[in-house]
């Protein structure tokens, strides 16, 4: 059996649409994980694709078709992932039908497995499970990939769906102003949409931080950005005294309580 690469390449583009067409799912994570279903008692190797809250689990990292496939949209709960003594990282799924146990090659890159697959079950973003900014990123543009296409399945009985379905705010934690954008696209985007706001949350440049970048039309356009470093369950807010607050929703209320609203989130209107 092909042994775990350190980082994973994609599988041939044709296989790609293969499993594509057949699937019908978009690919939102992959890697080699080691599965064991509660009725088995050793674990299997399979390269592993996570399509919206469905995973499939290939023999060969090129076989074009899956030997088995999971939903787990009816997930009940996750165990904490924990180091084994050979490195790998081991945690444990639980359905209405069964345990799936699952062990990755290392503790990061379990978090990393469990973070995607709370995403997709949970619809929201798992800010409790340490994870790094970088990450949170990846996992927030693949939730609105997600909501986007269930909204596109849903769009013939949109009426029904808007009486049913919590308002957008409910679906997940990260302020209304988070983007996955670098300094330069947060800039251009509260220069050309000035009437949205004038605050942008954005992953710092270091991928492992935050940042925050303001825009104030003083006597002439005045950008600023700020640090907001991680720490533990907090975070710190650089400036010339530094403030500590529970929550990224606090290092934006910060701003706009300190500006008496002269910053305001910035929300791109659709």
């Amino acid at each position: 059996r092909e042994q775990p690469e350190e980082f994973p390449q994609p599988a041939p583009r044709r296989i790609f649409l293969e499993r594509q067409r057949i699937t019908g799912l978009p690919l939102y994570f992959q890697g080699y994980l080691s599965v064991r279903h509660s009725r088995c008692k050793e674990f299997r190797l399979y390269w592993t694709e996570l399509r919206g809250p469905v995973l499939f689990f290939y023999d060969d990292k090129k076989a074009p078709t899956y030997s088995q496939k999971l939903d787990i949209s009816a997930l009940t709960s996750v165990t904490d992932v924990y180091p084994n003594e050979n490195g790998s990282a081991q945690f444990a799924l639980t359905l209405s039908n069964g345990e799936l146990e699952l062990k990755a090659n290392d503790y990061e890159c379990g978090k990393e497995w469990k973070g995607f697959i709370l995403t997709l079950t949970k619809m929201s973003l798992p800010l409790d499970e340490s994870l790094q900014p970088g990450q949170l990123t990846r996992m927030h543009e693949v939730l609105e990939k997600e909501k986007k296409r269930r909204l596109a399945l849903n769009s013939g009985s949109s009426a029904s769906l808007n009486r049913k379905s919590p308002p957008s705010s409910t679906l997940t934690t990260m302020p209304v102003c988070f983007y996955a954008v670098s300094r330069q696209e947060a800039i251009e985007m509260l220069k050309k949409n000035p009437s949205c706001g004038n605050l942008i949350l954005r992953p710092g440049s270091d991928s492992k931080n935050y940042a925050i970048t303001t825009r104030q039309e003083l006597d002439a356009p005045h950008i600023k950005h700020y640090k907001v470093m991680s720490k533990g369950t907090s975070y710190i807010i650089e400036l010339e005294r530094q403030v500590m607050v529970p929550s990224l929703q606090d290092v934006v209320n910060y701003f706009v309580t300190q500006t008496r609203g002269n910053l305001q989130p910035f929300v791109l209107q659709t």
